[in-house]
């Protein structure tokens, strides 16, 4: 069945809803990439090595934050938080799903499912009139009785189980929710060019389209001509193997320094952030060539920060500290544009810190929609903000729970930002950091001991915030000490 065909019939499949207009709300398109550092994209820095001009392009009419967080430093549970504005820690889902790794003690209990009871951001527009298609990862169950269709998706292409993709980034790509293309086809672009199908075959009608990419996971793979093209513009940087990089803090008592890559040069990675700026680029296009952009709100994100310090550590977040896995700014703070016609179509940034939480009951309200009773968001909506209207959004901290040892090196821990402030508890034995973000955004300067009444404070906050959503933490091994407990 060709492509073009099969959009056809899911226009006859999935059948009319209520015609959009400009008086009515507007449609979304949701794009998360994964593992793309703040640091990795223009509109955030605009000396990156990586070219991003489709990004630019979308931020020249959205609300740029910048102190925007993931809910967690790795994917699954950032990926529950956004479809349902609640903290993972809720329901246990703290860790990528299903992931498992010991280290001086055990981690905390997982669980690998996003709960059928959850409430999505998709199942709420649907109930509203809206069309909605999931395409690429998801990540948040492991078999179809937990995937897209079962959380309020019409259309999957390509979302099941797995984090990275199966087959690669080449056709064929082993997946049993996506055909294969042509020998060669990348799947970058073909889950853009799947997206613009599908706003055109819903292009009369309300829709959500969630564009979640696979890109720029491992394994790391792009078309060879674009990686040649890095390679001579990393080469014209001139840097050595000591300069690139650096020694991270030993995480764990038997466990060495983690390299961390300070610098931005890998050809690579700069191909696959190239690509996911086109396929981005593609979508504006079919939004603009529709005539859709006045009636469609825009949102981009990464689930987690980029990958400085293991597998290849491709990506540098400096000037922030750490990268995926961890809990410094280098593992949670992300891009974070919103684009809503009418609104936002000047620009402008906003300093105020917002988290993946926020988006779900954000989009609700402007789509109309009221929570359904009883599942009541730990998000709050940003439209205040994105208005520009006077006055503080209705929250005074952000909380992190992440009672596991990562892929990455980072150590088991929780966290609280209140103002320009941060505070981080290690679960191992329960030393805090604290950091003054507006001075010292790289964390490299500890104040816990400087300003004890403050840490004081906002750890009794984060121990009763750790007791309200039902935190667990870390459990001994057999034969082995107790580990700390808050």
């Amino acid at each position: 069945m060709t492509r073009l065909l099969r959009v056809a019939m899911l226009g006859l499949i999935l059948g009319p809803v209520a015609r959009a207009g400009s008086d009515e709300p507007p449609n979304v398109v949701f794009i998360l990439v994964d593992d793309l550092g703040v640091m990795d994209i223009e509109p955030y820095h605009p000396e990156t090595f990586y070219e991003t001009p489709n990004l630019s392009r979308l931020a020249a009419r959205s609300m740029r934050f910048t102190s925007g967080y993931a809910a967690n430093p790795v994917c699954s549970p950032t990926r529950y938080s956004l479809l349902t504005g609640r903290y993972p820690s809720r329901v246990g889902a703290t860790n990528w799903f299903s992931g498992v790794r010991e280290g001086r003690f055990r981690p905390a209990p997982l669980n690998d499912v996003m709960p059928l009871e959850e409430v999505t951001l998709a199942e709420a527009l649907k109930e509203a009139g809206y069309r909605t298609a999931f395409l690429g990862k998801w990540h948040l169950g492991p078999t179809e009785e937990f995937g897209p269709r079962a959380q309020g998706f019409d259309v999957n292409l390509g979302g099941f189980r797995v984090g990275s993709p199966p087959g690669g980034y080449f056709s064929p790509y082993e997946n049993p929710y996506l055909d294969d293309g042509p020998d060669g086809e990348y799947l970058t672009d073909r889950l853009a060019e799947e997206a613009a199908n599908l706003i055109r075959a819903f292009k009369d009608d309300r829709f959500l389209i969630y564009l979640s990419f696979y890109s720029v996971h491992t394994p790391l793979q792009a078309p060879e001509d674009r990686v040649e093209a890095y390679r001579a513009k990393a080469a014209a940087l001139d840097v050595g193997e000591a300069e690139r990089f650096a020694s991270e803090e030993q995480v764990w008592p038997d466990a060495g320094p983690r390299r961390v890559r300070v610098v931005q040069d890998h050809p690579t990675y700069a191909a696959m952030v190239e690509r996911m700026d086109q396929a981005v680029g593609t979508v504006l296009d079919q939004l603009d060539e529709l005539g859709l952009v006045e009636n469609t709100v825009v949102c981009f994100m990464s689930d987690n920060g980029g990958l400085s310090t293991s597998e290849g550590s491709p990506t540098s977040n400096l000037p922030y500290r750490g990268g995926k896995g961890w809990l410094y700014e280098g593992g949670i703070r992300e891009p974070y544009l919103i684009a809503w016609p009418r609104v936002t179509d000047s620009g402008g940034t906003c300093d105020v810190p917002v988290m993946s939480i926020d988006f779900a009951p954000t989009l609700l309200e402007i789509a109309g929609v009221s929570p359904r009773p009883g599942h009541q968001p730990d998000g709050v909506s940003l439209v205040p903000l994105l208005r520009g209207e006077d006055g503080a959004i209705d929250r005074d901290a952000l909380f992190w729970h992440y009672p596991h040892y990562s892929n990455q090196g980072g150590f088991p821990g929780g966290a609280i930002r209140s103002g320009a402030y941060k505070l981080i508890e290690r679960f191992e034995d329960g030393r805090t950091h604290l950091y003054d973000l507006s001075q010292d955004p790289g964390e490299r300067r500890d104040l816990a001991a400087v300003q004890p009444e403050l840490a004081e404070s906002l750890r009794g906050r984060l121990h009763r915030w750790y007791r309200d959503v039902g935190a667990e933490f870390l459990r001994s091994r057999e034969g082995g000490p107790e580990p700390w407990r808050p």
